[in-house]
């Protein structure tokens, strides 16, 4: 049993990972802006990913760190991008895996071909959350070899306006987006939870970002 720490755990792709943790006897950790109303076997911890005091006590003993927060700007200014540093030292302390729930829009449409947030019809009210959790994801490659950390893009299609259904039954890839025959790019946030948690309990990907999609 592992224990893990979630920032983000109230929210769709946070809530998602910290059931699917509980369900297979993990320990967790929930640590939101407002963490009310969290299952009651969550520890539940009300605090800022910004606050490098808090997570640096909140992340104490942990063995994976999840991250499953905005990569935009809040109404404080503060980006995910700048909440690295902190969680980054703090997953040093606890000697503890690094882990961040990503976006699609820096998976690659082919093997050689433009990111999915370059093409035309990428979503323009959509491109500075993307294009934050991109930078994170070339920061975190930018870290010298003793951190281990892993950074999972989701299918195009996922989010709770369409959150499928718990099938057991995906794909993993890798830099480039994952479609089906019919052209879609999709993942449930259940699949993608048990995606996560395979990864957190059998490492197959240090250092590296991976993808899910049917």
């Amino acid at each position: 049993m592992s224990k893990l720490v979630v920032f983000g755990a109230t929210g769709y792709a946070g809530g998602l990972i910290t059931e699917e943790a509980l369900r297979r006897g993990h320990s967790v950790v929930g640590v939101a802006r407002k963490a009310a109303g969290l299952p009651e076997s969550v520890d539940a911890r009300s605090g800022s990913i910004h606050d490098a005091t808090f997570v640096a006590e909140v992340t104490r003993g942990a063995d994976v760190l999840v991250v499953a927060t905005h990569g935009a700007a809040d109404e404080q200014g503060h980006g995910l991008l700048d909440a690295l540093p902190s969680l980054v030292e703090a997953a040093r302390a606890a000697n503890a895996r690094l882990s961040f729930v990503g976006g699609a829009g820096s998976l690659r449409v082919s093997e050689n071909g433009p990111r999915l947030i370059d093409t035309p019809d990428f979503p323009a009210e959509y491109k500075g959350e993307a294009g934050s959790h991109a930078e994170v994801l070339e920061a975190l490659r930018a870290l010298p070899e003793g951190v281990d950390w892993f950074y999972v893009s989701p299918a195009a299609e996922f989010g709770a306006w369409i959150p499928g259904e718990r099938t057991g039954t995906f794909r993993v890839g890798g830099d480039v987006l994952l479609t089906a025959a019919d052209g879609h790019s999709r993942i449930s946030g259940a699949d993608f939870a048990i995606a996560y948690l395979d990864e957190i309990e059998q490492p197959k990907h240090p250092r590296a970002r991976f993808s899910v999609a049917y």
